[in-house]
């Protein structure tokens, strides 16, 4: 942090914050740090190479984070702690340029949270169900038209399966030799995890304001009554379906490993943890829920991992520039990890359909 003392202390001094900060976290995308105040503030470096507009990001964030306050009051709740709350900059702005061109925003510190990056129990991954489902009920009469799209086609699944076919023929990083069995794994989902897009393109299924990142460590807990309290990360707030919030939710969740374990035995999708999202999700969105999504909630799971499994690979192939890794061949490791959970997925969706029926 010594080098970037200089820097640093030009973004504080610009939200009239005096404190110092250190790195918090472990996001793929922003740089995040802490200000360790009395109360405590968390500083983020927009990644504007992701990003590339942080005018219409902070837009949508400003937008909705002032939807959410309204009606978390309105139900008696407290939006200083159930929603992200922006601290604007001296002059009246949702974020600062730097005198270096970097772009930084600042958010209040949700204090006495904990995140989880796989749920310790079916009753905790219930309870994300919950709040996610709560977040999108609170936001059903918003207006999502006007949003904007912060990453052009983020889950458009047939387009993000050609940047796939794109990077496996460009071949940038060397390494498509290595990756054919992985390649050729994938490719056998294709069709079928068109499905979504497919619906929304053809009006079965709505737009709705959606997450779009719905990993359980995108939901912060109380740490004293252990009951999910605010949704996290909104950068990737914008029009789309709630199918692709429950699915990440279990892409995530519902794997009996992180995303990046290497040791594919311990990698599958678990159907105890399946029904506890199902039943939190559902019953907080059965008077809004179609019938074309109920039908294709279980198949939203292997779409999403799916999707975020190519992602990776391409990611890979075209030489790591768009995850963080802290080793070389995370991305790939991820990738494998992610067809090992698609194939798993894949053989139980008959069993899927049951539960969700049950709590239909």
């Amino acid at each position: 942090m010594a080098s970037d003392s200089l820097s640093f202390a030009e973004v504080m001094s610009a939200f009239a914050i005096e404190f110092e900060v250190d790195p918090y976290g472990d996001g793929h995308i922003n740089d995040t740090y802490i200000a360790d105040s009395t109360p405590k503030y968390i500083l983020q470096r927009i990644n504007t190479s992701i990003f590339k507009n942080p005018d219409e990001l902070m837009h949508n964030i400003s937008s909705v984070t002032k939807h959410l306050r309204n009606a978390i009051i309105k139900k008696g709740g407290n939006p200083d702690r159930e929603t992200l709350n922006i601290i604007k900059t001296t002059d009246g702005k949702l974020y600062y340029r730097s005198s270096d061109g970097k772009c930084y925003r600042m958010y209040k510190f949700v204090d006495n949270t904990l995140s989880l990056n796989l749920p310790e129990n079916p009753e905790q991954f219930e309870e994300s169900a919950r709040a996610f489902g709560q977040f999108q009920n609170m936001l059903s009469d918003f207006d999502a038209s006007t949003l904007y799209e912060t990453i052009p086609d983020f889950h458009h699944t047939p387009k993000r399966t050609q940047n796939l076919i794109n990077a496996y023929e460009k071949d940038t990083a060397g390494r498509k030799n290595e990756v054919k069995d992985i390649y050729d794994g994938y490719m056998k989902y294709a069709e079928i995890c068109n499905s979504i897009q497919d619906c929304l393109d053809s009006g079965e299924i709505p737009y709705r304001v959606t997450h779009n990142d719905t990993k359980l460590n995108n939901v912060l807990f109380d740490k004293d009554t252990e009951k999910c309290l605010c949704v996290i990360d909104l950068d990737t707030v914008m029009p789309g379906s709630l199918l692709c919030d429950f699915g990440d939710s279990l892409r995530f969740g519902a794997s009996t490993a992180v995303e990046d374990e290497a040791d594919l035995d311990k990698v599958w999708f678990s159907l105890e943890y399946f029904e506890s999202y199902t039943k939190g999700f559902i019953g907080e969105l059965k008077d809004t829920i179609t019938k074309k999504e109920i039908e294709l909630l279980p198949l939203s799971a292997l779409v999403l991992t799916y999707e975020c499994g190519i992602r990776f690979l391409t990611d890979y192939l075209d030489g790591d520039t768009y995850f963080k890794i802290h080793y070389p061949d995370q991305n790939l490791v991820r990738a494998k990890n992610h067809l090992k959970l698609c194939q798993d997925i894949f053989s139980k969706l008959d069993e899927m359909k049951k539960i969700v029926e049950k709590y239909i």
